[in-house]
């Protein structure tokens, strides 16, 4: 436990400390600033369509870092030497996971609040965005190590992964703007569904392309 909460510890300090968390947060914000500007100063329809796309937002900010969450440290031999002290794939991979999800999810709910002014979301609208980002946000940086690390190694590996996470993270997509309106419990349960399925394969799937990475 204390070596799994310590690859957390740095891989967290690691992130915020290179500046790589505020990437995806600079990206929904000015998705968030862009789009008024696109569409024009119309409230009613800011308040119909600023949702779903400050999901589509969350959805590509997501591809972001997805170069950075395995390939260097497997470059450095960092999860040689965590094999060699005893750890799993499997437990690397979880790990992982955790690190990137407080270093994605908690700053991308902070800009939601900000982003949401932007597309004039308050209320229940604005609770809805909100609870179902916080459902989802942990299955987005699910995909992204599981994406990460079956294509670490490739040559492309950014705009691979890019093409391989739209598709798969086309479900949360749906249910997570389903849940935006006033009928959409059903679409968030299917999103909690969702998001718990892949964050409990997430260990498994990304242990194993970590493992094969390495032989």
């Amino acid at each position: 436990m204390h070596s799994f909460a310590t690859i957390i510890w740095r891989d967290v300090r690691q992130s915020y400390a290179s500046g790589g968390t505020w990437l995806p947060v600079i990206f929904y914000l000015s998705a968030a600033t862009l789009f008024p500007f696109a569409v024009g100063p119309d409230r009613a329809l800011l308040l119909q369509t600023g949702g779903g796309i400050l999901w589509i937002a969350a959805l590509l900010a997501t591809l972001l870092p997805l170069d950075r969450l395995i390939q260097p440290d497997l470059d450095n031999g960092v999860y040689d030497q965590m094999i060699v002290r005893g750890l799993s794939d499997e437990t690397i991979a979880a790990a992982r996971l955790v690190s990137h999800w407080l270093a994605f999810g908690p700053p991308l709910l902070l800009a939601a609040f900000l982003a949401s002014g932007l597309m004039g979301l308050e209320g229940e609208a604005f609770g809805r965005l909100l609870a179902s980002l916080a459902i989802a946000t942990p299955a987005l940086a699910g995909l992204a190590v599981m994406i990460a690390a079956l294509t670490a190694g490739m040559k492309g590996a950014g705009a691979l992964g890019g093409l391989l996470l739209v598709p798969l993270a086309i479900p949360l997509l749906i249910f997570g703007a389903g849940s935006l309106s006033a009928q959409g419990s059903s679409a968030l349960l299917f999103l909690s569904a969702i998001s718990l399925l892949l964050v409990a394969i997430t260990p498994f799937v990304a242990g194993a392309a970590l493992g094969a990475v390495r032989e």
